[in-house]
């Protein structure tokens, strides 16, 4: 039996990753202005970045949609098509995007099953939630073991985030207990297992949101493991003092890094960065 991966764009995989899992992935659609481009395919990070960027002061209209249930037909058919005798589709929270009931209607449309995870996160956190079950598939764990693993280990997903943006995120709804404001200083919320934000505090400076970010990014003395995500070249200063702060703690056994892609980045903007963190056992 050939157990093919799929997930959708949100899940910021990079291309070493997708290659070293074999994962196939649906574009989320990003319209910036009226004009819509496919993340990852016509349109990077750099790409997106650059883009809004040329606007200059003008606040760009930004919206992301979910594929279409043809998007993922077609993925799940050149699976097959290529041997695959059952597919594994892990997606972005369905309390945030529609992504997943699109992938169903899509599984309707191919032949060989389909299993749909909802991974209940975003961002890397969904990518994070891939590689584990490729891992377990690996290790010749069958699809309900590593399924049953992936919802444990998502059990201890956590995320921080510095919002370049707020007023992005404050207009998408996706946060709408946040108190957040557009005033001088940087917003730092965190979330949590069960997709739950909540506000940090307000930063004003780098050195205060390393300092929120990293302390926030622990469980309690217990060993982790840790992937830092950065928007843009404005934000590197967070990425840089965060990553010295981790550095110097006993409890942080690994620090990866990742970029906030379009998909992500529609909602918090650029100067944004952050991280998620997970047992490392």
């Amino acid at each position: 039996m050939t157990v093919a991966l799929v997930t959708d764009s949100n899940a910021q995989l990079s291309a070493q990753l997708v290659a070293l899992h074999n994962v196939s992935v649906v574009a989320i659609p990003i319209t910036i202005n009226g004009n819509t481009y496919r993340e990852g395919v016509d349109l990077d990070a750099d790409g997106f970045y650059a883009l809004i960027g040329d606007l200059g002061a003008v606040q760009p209209m930004i919206t992301t949609s979910q594929p279409s249930p043809g998007d993922f037909a077609a993925v799940y058919q050149r699976c097959a098509d290529e041997g695959a005798s059952e597919i594994v589709s892990i997606h972005v929270a369905q309390a945030l995007s529609g992504s997943l009931n699109s992938a169903r209607l899509g599984a309707e449309l191919v032949e060989i099953p389909v299993s749909l995870v909802d991974s209940d996160t975003a961002s890397f956190g969904v990518g994070a939630c891939v590689c584990r079950v490729a891992e377990q598939l690996s290790k010749g764990a069958s699809v309900d073991a590593s399924l049953a693993d992936m919802e444990r280990f998502a059990r201890g997903l956590w995320s921080v985030t510095a919002l370049g943006a707020p007023s992005l995120l404050s207009a998408s709804g996706r946060a709408e207990a946040l108190e957040l404001d557009n005033g001088a200083g940087v917003d730092v919320f965190r979330t949590g297992p069960n997709g739950a934000f909540a506000v940090v505090g307000k930063a004003r400076s780098v050195e205060q949101a390393c300092d929120l970010m990293s302390g926030t990014m622990q469980l309690g003395g217990a060993p982790i493991r840790v992937a830092l995500g950065v928007a843009d070249i404005t934000a590197r200063h967070y990425v840089a003092g965060l990553e010295h702060r981790l550095r110097e703690r006993d409890d942080v056994v690994e620090i990866a890094h990742y970029r906030i892609g379009p998909s992500v980045a529609a909602f918090t903007g650029a100067g944004t960065a952050g991280g998620f963190w997970y047992p490392a056992g």
